[in-house]
């Protein structure tokens, strides 16, 4: 069983409530758009981090991070990419992948509009966390977070709170 803290679009900013809404979460997952790597590395040194880039983020956080991160979590085939679209509205360069082979749960940033939906025709949760930076056109600091226990996802719980 693993808890996990998800999060997108800091845009160099990283707001005290993600140390306590993600205090008990065992890893912090980013969809993209960290602004810079001192962001990244502040999330690594708190928690356990896998996260992708993002379209404003330079080479340094692609040096580290992918455009797409592929991965099994206690059973569950999860894909991260930070510009996907959502259901029925995907990006171009990720429909093959989802005709071919799509995973159980499907992650994407970029659009800083918190979704959580269920995808039947690729038979997938999808997930997109919002925004958690203070950078954009969101009004709303959004965040989630989920277990994931024997390829069960469950227990999801979402931070909304008003932009300062």
């Amino acid at each position: 069983m693993k808890t996990i803290g998800l999060l997108s679009d800091t845009h160099n900013y990283i707001d005290d409530v993600v140390y306590t809404f993600f205090s008990n979460c065992d890893e912090i997952w980013h969809a993209g758009d960290f602004g810079n790597i001192e962001t990244a590395d502040k999330l690594a040194k708190f928690k356990p981090l896998k996260g992708v880039y993002g379209n404003i983020d330079d080479h340094n956080v692609r040096n580290v991070y992918p455009e797409f991160i592929r991965f099994n979590c206690e059973g569950v085939d999860t894909l991260i990419t930070h510009i996907g679209g959502y259901p029925q509205h995907y990006n171009k360069n990720l429909l093959p992948v989802l005709k071919q082979n799509p995973p159980k749960l499907l992650i994407t940033g970029h659009s800083h509009i918190l979704r959580i939906m269920y995808d039947n025709k690729f038979n997938l949760l999808f997930i997109n966390p919002g925004a958690a930076g203070n950078y954009g056109f969101h009004k709303q600091i959004t965040m989630v977070r989920f277990v994931i226990n024997k390829s069960e996802i469950k227990d999801v719980d979402v931070y909304d709170r008003a932009r300062h």
